[in-house]
């Protein structure tokens, strides 16, 4: 069992396995120690794509000001595995952002984006972002993405970051994004039963060579609430004739949409991560992936 059964693809100047590891669900066990052991688990059985952000924290994944002693993910990444084994990539976001003084936040001037990626440097221990994402809130009409970019790429040219990548977007911020700087990711919510109007987005990227990087393809329309437990009776028949769990037919269903798909499943839970390093091996058939279609 090896993320490496899932392939490869190339993330901008560098090459991961497709199944790689979420971190935003590793603040929600209670253990620190346990916590720690799944990181390096996770690297241990061929992980080399983390994706993080500084606002992951405790309990669950999301900081929520007041609620005591945090958790958060990027210095838990940091005590399980610095100092960094070679070819680890470790991907973050920024535009969203909280704190004790402002509460919940999105990045509206240079200077809040600024403090948000020295964050993740800080947090991290390194002195460049392998990856920062751009995520943003949609809003028709006034989320146009080209001034905060440009802020990003800004920081790029400081050394600061190395590639770009955009989230929480359409296509035409990604017309819009290619049009300022190369960018080797995109992460949109995505899974067999949710937002499918993306198909023609994953497209669009293959053809790019830009990496379509779906959050939510376990949680589905549970989310931040974590996996789904509602499946569709397809998914429960697959998961029955080939002995695996619902969630693993949901990350092998998202795998096998396109080459260009990295899967970051996250999870606390051991047991749970070997299953979903095993999903990259998972094989369906034609007639299986119709019958999910």
């Amino acid at each position: 069992m090896n993320a490496a059964a899932a392939g490869t693809w190339r993330l901008g100047d560098v090459t991961v396995n497709r199944m790689g590891f979420g971190a935003m669900r590793i603040t929600a066990n209670p253990d620190r120690s346990v916590a720690i052991a799944v990181l390096r688990r996770a690297v241990e059985l061929g992980v080399n794509h983390i994706d993080t952000a500084a606002f992951y924290a405790s309990p669950g994944g999301t900081l929520r000001v007041g609620e005591g002693e945090k958790r958060y993910a990027n210095e838990l990444i940091r005590e399980a595995l610095a100092p960094y084994p070679d070819g680890l990539t470790i991907t973050t976001k920024v535009g969203p952002g909280e704190d004790a003084e402002r509460g919940f936040y999105h990045a509206s001037t240079a200077a809040e984006l600024r403090e948000q990626v020295e964050t993740n440097l800080r947090q991290l221990g390194v002195d460049t972002l392998d990856v920062a994402n751009l995520r943003i809130m949609k809003k028709p009409g006034e989320d146009s993405i080209a001034e905060r970019l440009g802020w990003l790429v800004d920081l790029r040219d400081e050394g600061l970051i190395r590639q770009l990548g955009i989230s929480n977007v359409r296509l035409d911020h990604v017309e819009e994004a290619l049009a300022i700087a190369p960018i080797v990711c995109l992460q949109n919510s995505y899974a067999v039963d949710q937002r499918r109007d993306e198909d023609e987005l994953i497209r669009f990227c293959a053809g790019r060579d830009i990496a379509y990087v779906p959050f939510f393809a376990i949680a589905g329309s549970s989310r931040e609430a974590g996996a789904a437990t509602d499946h569709s009776a397809a998914i429960e028949k697959i998961a029955t004739t080939h002995n695996v769990t619902p969630q693993q037919v949901r990350l092998a269903w998202t795998l096998h949409q396109s080459p260009n798909v990295l899967a970051i499943p996250g999870t606390g839970n051991p047991a749970h991560l070997e299953e979903n390093i095993a999903a990259g091996a998972l094989q369906l058939s034609r007639e299986e992936l119709a019958t999910l279609d």
